[in-house]
């Protein structure tokens, strides 16, 4: 009985969230479906992350187990040939019966993409959440950085959790201003990547941007900014919260150190809001087979 992880990708607007649910189309009863008909009996997914509704992702990780044997270049095939196209097995590979997407998970990463432009294009609607007025995006970076280490994230945790800890570890939080350029002179599609101070999933290194610093230059052309955290784990709608609350430090009503007093709040009620789901992506789960920075 051969045991698979298919990583997936899905634009997550139009589905109820990665877990399946009584009422609503989710990624994992689209794939539980799909593989039913493939295997002809019930199959069971189990993912990396569940992502809430309207949240997408570049690389979601799945496991599942199979009666047949089947190659994985054909299970990619044959899974892509009954899903919809806004969701897509982008590989596969056979795995220890015992691997668990979840639990063997070293880090995942997310980002967060703000359009700061007086007007939203059409074609990013569906992918950032959208804030005309202006940003202080320096004091939104210094903020973020306080956010790494070992911290109680329990300010930045919905109501109805059931996580057993609210301590987790944040390897990086930082701020990249796709309008900017690089003291370096290297602009962000040309991948200059900072140092990193964390595990991280090489698949996630082709999608970082270079950070805020204070030598960069504003390219009026470009409206996107984007917030990347990679943690060894997250709580119930954390990235959303946290992007709500420095975007309060962004819009100049608050300091860049109230971050921390809303820290050691553990009160909900003290962070800023839970921001839009449309704008938040699961990016990479890393597992440790990349070599740590």
């Amino acid at each position: 009985m051969p045991s698979f992880k298919i990583v997936v990708a899905y634009d997550g607007t139009d589905f109820v969230g990665w877990q399946r649910q009584a009422s609503g189309v989710s990624i994992q009863s689209l794939l539980e479906d799909a593989l039913r008909a493939l295997d002809d009996r019930e199959v069971t997914v189990t993912g990396a992350g569940r992502t809430d509704a309207g949240v997408h992702a570049l690389e979601q990780v799945a496991a599942f187990s199979l009666e047949r044997a089947i190659d994985p270049a054909t299970l990619v095939r044959a899974l892509n040939a009954q899903l919809p196209d806004s969701v897509r097995a982008l590989s596969a590979a056979e795995v220890p019966a015992t691997f668990n997407p979840r639990f063997n998970a070293r880090a995942k990463t997310y980002r967060y993409r703000i359009w700061n432009g007086p007007v939203l294009s059409p074609f990013e609607r569906r992918y950032a959440w959208h804030v005309p007025g202006a940003l202080d995006v320096g004091a939104m970076a210094a903020a973020a950085r306080r956010l790494e280490g070992r911290h109680d994230f329990a300010a930045f945790q919905a109501a109805g959790s059931d996580a057993i800890t609210t301590e987790r570890e944040v390897f990086v939080s930082r701020i990249a201003d796709c309008g900017l350029r690089i003291h370096y002179g290297l602009p962000i599609g040309d991948r200059g990547l900072p140092p990193q101070s964390a595990i991280v999933n090489q698949s996630s290194i082709a999608h970082q941007s270079p950070i805020v610093n204070e030598s960069a230059i504003r390219n009026p052309q470009s409206a996107m900014i984007e917030y990347e955290i990679t943690g060894d784990g997250f709580l119930r709608h954390m990235v959303r919260a946290v992007v709500g609350t420095l975007v309060e430090i962004g819009r100049g009503r608050r300091r860049v150190a109230w971050i921390d007093e809303v820290l050691a709040s553990r009160d909900r009620s003290a962070a800023g809001p839970t921001v839009p789901a449309a704008g938040l992506f699961l990016v990479a789960v890393d597992y440790g087979d990349a070599p740590c920075e």
